[in-house]
């Protein structure tokens, strides 16, 4: 009879180096050319199929003698798979459980290192998506801000209450493309503020929501938290500078690149907002002291499921100065910067449209399986 896996133990196994199985990806070819878990093999088994010889065939020599582990977009055909394998005569085969849903829901920590023993910064990454959220608090006040919480808020009630803080305040630095914010499920949840750049009252939001204006700072024990307007890849687009440790960019700035800029404006106003993102970068963002940490609200998933620049678990975070340094885009003038981020466009993210509206709440999102349906896939919003 085959097993069961859950994602966290096939992500455990994978952190640890462990080589004792090979994952079988059934779904179609073009779903596993877009995303998918790291070192995954792609066998296209539909959900009404039997084991055809081919299939047999290609699993057996990709596996090698390994336990066999497959995986599809949520644990359905996998397990048809599984138990064809299992009655076909493989003895060591086992089903990840909820498939890539469950993957994608996965999340690591990490502590960011302080010039203070009183204040704690802790990174969420959400493993698949490379979305990156933060609890920023002060272990003497006991009082704790989250930026960029995603729909998956458990964690960060849980992670705060294990430092013995209490969440005072919910920031996101933006209108999310790419993902559910949880910020105002999780103000609500706690009976909280919830705050969002100034300018975002442009955006025609069907809600309320504290806004900070550039400059306005809130403390968590004897650390201000200060707004800086970084507009470019939204019209509202904040970061948060973190005392004299940490500068929180969401889109603004990743290790590695900077956010697009046609997701709110269109193809036609992008370079409108390479203009804007030409300013915030070299006007307010390197213009702060370069021994802050950048702590971006992405790291770059790529399709093959692995991190780049950073890996899973450990902070995704650089000096500014090390960002400035490995940072090509910064060298060019305005007018190379915004020809480069007008003809350089990537793919868009995944149901952008449908995720931006639910974020601005003009529209709902029906269930939590038709919320993970909507974020299925990595993060597309570098540019």
């Amino acid at each position: 009879m085959f097993e069961t896996i859950t994602a966290r133990e096939v992500a455990d196994a994978q952190d640890a180096g462990v080589d004792d199985f090979t994952l079988v990806d059934t779904r179609p070819a073009d779903s596993y050319e877009s995303w998918r878990v790291p070192g995954a093999v792609n066998v296209p088994f539909g959900p009404t199929e039997t084991l055809g010889a081919d299939q047999r065939e290609a699993i057996a020599s990709v596996a090698d003698g390994k336990r066999i582990v497959t995986i599809c977009g949520k644990g359905a055909t996998s397990t048809i798979l599984a138990a064809e394998l299992d009655a076909d005569g493989f003895d060591d085969v086992a089903v990840v459980t909820g498939g890539m849903r469950e993957w994608n829901a996965l999340y690591e920590t990490a502590r960011v290192d302080t010039t203070s023993d009183d204040l704690v910064i802790v990174q969420f990454q959400r493993r698949a998506k490379g979305c990156l959220s933060y609890l920023v608090g002060s272990k003497r006040a006991g009082e704790a801000v989250v930026v960029d919480p995603t729909r998956h808020t458990d964690q960060y009630v849980t992670t705060a209450a294990e430092h013995g803080m209490t969440i005072t305040h919910v920031l996101d630095t933006h209108v999310h493309a790419d993902h559910l914010s949880g910020g105002r499920m999780l103000a609500t949840r706690l009976g909280v503020p919830y705050h969002l750049g100034e300018r975002a009252a442009e955006r025609d939001l069907d809600y309320e929501f504290e806004p900070l204006a550039d400059g306005e700072t809130i403390t968590v024990g004897d650390t201000g938290i200060e707004t800086l307007g970084a507009p470019g890849h939204t019209t509202e687009m904040v970061a948060y500078r973190v005392g004299d440790d940490a500068v929180l960019t969401g889109d603004s700035l990743f290790l590695d690149s900077i956010g697009r800029t046609e997701l709110e404006f269109g193809d036609e106003g992008a370079e409108d907002g390479a203009e804007m993102q030409y300013e915030t970068l070299h006007d307010t963002l390197l213009e702060l002291p370069t021994e802050l940490t950048v702590l971006p609200g992405h790291v770059t998933v790529n399709s093959d499921g692995t991190y780049e620049n950073a890996a899973p678990g450990k902070l995704v975070g650089r000096s500014l100065g090390e960002v400035q340094d490995r940072l090509d885009l910064v060298a060019l003038d305005r007018t190379a910067f915004v020809e480069r981020m007008i003809e350089n466009v990537p793919e868009k993210p995944d149901n952008y449209e449908t995720v931006i509206a639910i974020n601005r709440g003009v529209e709902s999102v029906e269930s939590s399986r038709a919320a993970t349906m909507l974020e299925t896939g990595a993060n597309n919003c570098a540019a």
